[in-house]
């Protein structure tokens, strides 16, 4: 590959210099320039192209463009689905599949000419929420998205968690905690296994158990919707949701007891949800005190992107 650098011959460093954060996504790629002092400098999307050799092409795109406006050779830090094997450093169990198996940050550096430094995209939101967000302070973050899939991220002392090989704070496929007698034929997860947290909290798990479940053909924003609008079989829906996703929480508490959990993706702007969830999670947790907070990400949709940028400016 072609090496492509704005600003050759300047290493960038970490304190010093504006630091860029991508965040790949299934439909986009977001990127965000943050100075020295957290501000944003620039920030764009463009369309996730859908081939490996044209999404290099496109963060090399983005890469010039954060070095011209910074005068200067930028950090860069990336978010994706997935992560890369740390013992060959390929990708692996990324939803956007042409990933799998290539050395993303390898040929990534090659290009830009300077490293790279890409981690699971949950991480980048525990990171972002840590930093600057609405777990500022804690010591202990745990950060859930629940999107149209799920993932999980841990920030301990101001540091990422990736554990020994790399998927720490994967809990999108483990099954779903302490089932119900309705959830004991769980349904199949793409991922090859069956019952998997992921097929029930998501988004999409949430529309698919409302409509085996309840008979609702709709959305999960839909279901939401009539929920609020006084639909009891939408409020039974959502209410078996909650409780799910409670479980799934108090699970997190009794390994990791987090000061504070951060919920990102669409499934978590359902301001429903924070004020259930904290008697749902005493229930399971094996303590007699149990006072974690649970908050949404503060800065919401921007906040892996936002959480990219700060690889190269924490200990991460």
């Amino acid at each position: 590959m072609r090496n492509i650098t704005a600003a050759r011959g300047i290493e960038p460093h970490q304190a010093t210099v504006p630091a860029l954060g991508i965040d790949f996504g299934g439909t986009k790629i977001e990127a965000v320039l943050l100075g020295t002092d957290g501000e944003t400098l620039w920030q764009h999307r463009v369309p996730n192209p859908g081939t490996y050799d044209t999404a290099v092409a496109a963060i090399t795109e983005l890469v010039v463009a954060a070095d011209i406006v910074g005068s200067t050779a930028c950090t860069v830090g990336i978010g994706a689905p997935g992560s890369p094997s740390p013992r060959t450093g390929m990708m692996r169990n990324s939803n956007s599949l042409y990933l799998n198996g290539r050395s993303f940050a390898k040929d990534l550096t090659a290009v830009l000419g300077r490293p790279v430094r890409l981690v699971n995209d949950a991480n980048c939101l525990a990171l972002s929420e840590a930093t600057d967000g609405a777990a500022t302070g804690a010591r202990s973050v745990f950060a859930l998205v629940i999107g149209t899939g799920v993932g999980g991220g841990i920030v301990l002392s101001g540091a990422c968690l990736d554990g020994a090989h790399g998927i720490a704070g994967e809990i999108g496929h483990l099954p779903l905690p302490w089932p119900r007698s309705d959830e004991l034929s769980p349904p199949p997860c793409w991922c090859g296994l069956t019952g998997c947290i992921e097929s029930w909290v998501s988004g999409t798990g949430f529309a698919r158990a409302a409509r085996t479940e309840h008979g609702l053909s709709l959305s999960a924003p839909e279901i939401v919707a009539e929920a609020r609008a006084g639909n009891p079989t939408a409020h039974a829906a959502l209410n078996a949701y909650i409780d799910r996703l409670g479980r799934v929480l108090a699970m997190v508490a009794n390994l990791l007891d987090p000061e504070v959990v951060v919920l990102g993706g669409g499934m978590s702007n359902v301001a429903e949800i924070y004020a259930e969830l904290p008697a749902i999670v005493r229930r399971y947790a094996f303590s007699d005190l149990w006072e974690g907070r649970m908050v949404p990400a503060r800065w919401g949709d921007a906040s892996g992107v936002r959480g990219a940028a700060r690889l190269w400016t924490r200990d991460a």
